[in-house]
């Protein structure tokens, strides 16, 4: 009984200090340091990989640039940090980071018990499973008695064993921490397969050596809706990681980009107006400068040219917009308006 008690004190002692630590303003400890700190992928092309000189670049390390130039004015005031799928929220919930920017699935139980909030999704995702063409299999549903390679701490572990038993499929599961991990095993034939977001596969299938005998198979097998989050506890950041989302796409849908948006400030597009901050003081309520969405679009770009300079047609990776394509294309990408 007294052990008990101990443990329920402790218990109680860590929510207590990690509720203090969230309800404290990040908006205020950005400021002061005068830098972002970013958590992101060790390493998944198209979304945050470093080259050989350090710098970094991706979908998910332009959208920490973007929350950068909100906050700070200036894009290139990030510290990235490399997480593995084990180690993100911890470095979340620590406060090593002050944002999450490292393509991770919304659930529910990420939402709630593990002291987070997910902002939005910026990519919309579902888990694929790549083979060799040599196995001459088509479709998911032949590989009953597979043996395929995963990564462990993910959701991607738990849609693969979701979608084996549904389809009365056996397979045995190789498990791994991490994706470079992963990928060496698929190529030294431990596995039949290799199972990760379909993004992450038409990345990770540009690193072998011939990326033309191996082929994602047709099947979808779970949602996998990608975004930003940081610490339940402050609304006030929460909003502002939220609306660099959300003018980023306002700014595509305007027609607003890096190369016109310095003309666009002499628009008498009333919507365009209150993007650039020319009208109204929107960057008053969330604690930011007027200008804020843009220092986005100006030192980053909007939403269509991130995506297309990193994952999509101008990339190696080339993956088609689809789903990421605005409402107004036939997308699910839909913003609120500023106004």
């Amino acid at each position: 009984m007294k052990s008990t008690t101990k443990l329920f004190a402790l218990t109680t002692a860590v929510l207590v200090s990690t509720a203090s630590f969230a309800s404290a303003q990040t908006l205020d400890r950005v400021k002061q340091r005068g830098t972002l700190s970013c958590g992101v992928n060790v390493g998944l092309a198209g979304f945050s990989a470093p080259d050989d000189k350090g710098n970094w670049t991706g979908f998910d390390v332009d959208y920490c640039r973007a929350i950068a130039a909100a906050v700070l004015g200036d894009a290139t005031k990030v510290r990235f940090v490399p997480t593995t799928a084990k180690e993100r929220f911890t470095a979340l919930q620590s406060g090593e980071i002050d944002v999450l920017n490292r393509n991770t699935t919304w659930t529910l139980a990420r939402d709630s018990s593990l002291g987070l909030s997910f902002v939005g999704t910026n990519y919309y995702d579902g888990q694929g499973l790549m083979v060799k063409t040599g196995l001459k299999v088509k479709s998911a549903k032949e590989l009953d008695g597979a043996t395929v390679c995963v990564q462990t701490g993910t959701t991607t572990e738990l849609n693969l064993a979701d979608y084996f038993r549904v389809n009365k499929l056996a397979y045995k599961p190789v498990v791994f921490e991490k994706a470079d991990e992963i990928l060496q095993a698929y190529q030294a034939g431990r596995c039949d397969v290799y199972t990760t977001d379909a993004s992450g596969l038409y990345a990770q299938r540009l690193q072998m050596q011939k990326p033309d005998e191996h082929i994602v198979l047709p099947e979808i097998i779970s949602k996998e809706p990608l975004g930003p989050s940081v610490r339940q506890g402050d609304s006030q950041w929460f909003t502002i990681v939220r609306w660099v989302h959300f003018a980023l796409l306002n700014a595509e849908e305007a027609g607003i980009t890096k190369g016109n948006v310095d003309k666009m400030l002499e628009s008498t597009n009333p919507d365009v107006r209150r993007i650039l901050g020319k009208e109204g003081e929107f960057g008053k309520g969330i604690g930011l400068a007027n200008d804020w969405a843009f220092q986005i679009i100006k030192q980053v770009g909007n939403y269509g040219e991130i995506f297309d300079a990193t994952v999509g047609a101008g990339s190696r990776i080339n993956i088609a917009r689809g789903q990421n394509n605005l409402w107004t294309k036939g997308g699910l990408q839909y913003a609120p308006p500023i106004r």
